[in-house]
């Protein structure tokens, strides 16, 4: 990513797009964004990974003015993102901050402007808000649980023995945060779900682009945690939220282990060569007690986990 515009502070607000053969889902989240982004001035960027589909004909139909980046290829979520990021900051007057959609994304009326306005704001310790997500529901009203804390060998055990959804009241015990209280306040987390973000010019420009080595899955928690690292905090703005269509990671074998390997593969990052044999070790009894109660996801997952050349570690930016 270019270095900061001079003006970065000053300019609208860059709502970026990452989308493959989106345009099934694409009408109704154009259609979503001015109730959305009511009281903000902004501009639309989408970055297209080669889409088969007509995505890009959707976008240049129905939102004219909006800029769309063409990677050429199906580059992962992170390429596109940084691809969009490249294109608003060559605006002149540049972008005050980043709205990261999911193209299935459905934002209530004023939510990226709760979202904005959350930005900056100190914290105790010298942290500042750097990232603000929303609450987010899937298409049946239900909450989803979006926050996140960050991988432990105690919180994959929980999730392995007890579940996370049961374990995740208990913050030893579990990754997923699922205390009522914490979606009803605004709650700092490690790292949250990445289908609806803000984030601050000041934490983008402190941490750089996104990692793509990761294609899909653990980017956002990647970027979080790289974020808290330089001190800014991803902090839930419950006053906003946002309806998930979402995805078919919960089903599909192929992304289910994609998203369990990049799982160890940034813990392997952060963490020496004992405590990641530990925790793929405690990853593995999870898939693999799932897969004998007959998940064909965490069967494909677990036979990936212990296969020895599946988590190469890959140097992160």
């Amino acid at each position: 990513m270019p270095s900061p515009h001079p003006a970065a502070g000053t300019g609208p607000v860059a709502v970026l797009v990452v989308t493959w053969n989106s345009a099934r889902v694409l009408p109704g989240f154009l259609a979503s964004l001015p109730d959305g982004m009511a009281g903000l001035d902004w501009r639309l960027v989408v970055a297209d990974n080669d889409s088969a589909d007509g995505t890009v004909d959707v976008v240049r139909s129905l939102a004219p003015d909006a800029t769309v980046v063409q990677t050429g290829r199906n580059a992962g979520y992170a390429a596109g993102v940084n691809a969009a990021l490249e294109a608003a900051a060559g605006w002149e007057g540049g972008f005050r901050a980043a709205l990261v959609c999911n193209a299935d994304i459905r934002m209530r009326r004023g939510t990226a402007r709760l979202l904005v306005d959350a930005l900056d704001a100190p914290l105790s310790g010298g942290r500042t808000v750097g990232i603000s997500v929303p609450l987010l529901y899937e298409e049946d009203g239900t909450l989803h649980h979006s926050l996140r804390r960050e991988s432990r060998v105690t919180r994959a055990l929980g999730e392995a023995v007890v579940g996370n959804r049961r374990a995740g009241r208990f913050p030893r015990w579990s990754e997923l945060v699922t205390d009522p209280s914490a979606y009803r306040r605004p709650t700092v987390a490690d790292w949250a779900t990445g289908a609806l973000m803000a984030l601050s010019r000041a934490c983008l420009d402190a941490c750089g682009p996104w990692d793509e080595s990761f294609f899909l899955y653990s980017e956002e928690t990647e970027y979080c945690l790289r974020a808290r690292d330089r001190g800014f905090v991803t902090r839930l703005r419950p006053e906003a939220s946002a309806t998930h269509l979402g995805g078919d990671s919960q089903v599909s074998p192929r992304l289910w282990t994609l998203l369990t390997l990049n799982r160890v593969r940034l813990y392997g990052r952060r963490h020496g060569r004992l405590a990641t044999a530990a925790f793929r070790g405690a990853v593995l009894l999870r898939e693999g007690s799932r897969a004998l109660l007959g998940r064909p996801a965490s069967r494909a997952a677990a036979r990936a986990l212990a296969s020895p050349s599946a988590l190469r570690v890959t140097p992160g930016p």
